[in-house]
């Protein structure tokens, strides 16, 4: 009986998984971040959910003459926070272990995505960028009117 599959344990092991992810997305969306740009003059809080809570300029980051490098510091400030919270996300989310679920084999010959599209993280998503994030364009100086 001990060389079968119990698929009772893997259940479990698979709900005790999912309760460990929806407590470290719920820590993720309570704590804030702070991204900076320009040594500190643009500074913009947002919290693990995404929600923007805080923006404060130097007015020092004031020139009505180029308000092209305030929006500039904007992005630049905003982009830092967003990629803290990126990083912050990514780290209090354990990896999906399909080892621990008794599923370690399925990965071993899996596509370059994992099998069935966990892990693995090299093949773009259908649309997507690799690791099945989604490629958003990103606009430049060059593209402004």
């Amino acid at each position: 009986m001990s060389d079968q599959f119990d698929l009772n344990a893997l259940l479990n092991q698979a709900m005790e998984m999912q309760s460990q992810l929806i407590e470290a997305q719920a820590q993720a969306a309570e704590a804030e971040v702070t991204g900076t740009a320009g040594g500190g003059a643009v500074e913009i809080t947002v919290t693990g959910s995404m929600h923007f809570v805080d923006v404060t300029i130097s007015p020092d980051a004031v020139d009505p003459d180029d308000v092209a490098m305030l929006e500039d510091l904007v992005l630049a400030a905003l982009n830092d926070a967003v990629a803290q919270i990126d990083a912050m996300q990514r780290a209090s989310m354990p990896e999906l272990d399909l080892g621990a679920l008794g599923l370690g084999g399925l990965t071993d010959d899996a596509p370059a995505g994992g099998a069935f599209g966990f892990g693995g993280g090299g093949a773009p998503a259908p649309g997507g960028a690799p690791g099945g994030a989604i490629d958003v364009p990103s606009s430049t100086d060059d593209e402004r009117p």
